[in-house]
């Protein structure tokens, strides 16, 4: 497999997890992770230790998934 060229842009492609959380490191003052492990059971975890503020963040980004375009989410 050749080399992997990030896309930088909204896509209906599902990413490899690995490559999303690459493009990540040295870019970010916190994060949330949410998703499934390949068993299929929930994964969670935040570098905020607060749970109030880690809810406040999950809503923002729900608000701004909400309001995209249709055809894009």
């Amino acid at each position: 497999m050749g080399k992997v060229i990030p896309l930088g842009c909204i896509t209906k492609l599902d990413l490899e997890p690995d490559h999303v959380l690459e493009a990540t490191k040295g870019k970010l003052e916190g994060l949330i992770i949410i998703g499934y492990h390949q068993d299929g059971s929930e994964y969670f975890a935040s570098t905020y230790s607060d749970g109030a503020e880690v809810l406040w963040l999950l809503e923002r980004c729900k608000k701004m998934l909400l309001g995209m375009p249709d055809g894009l989410e």
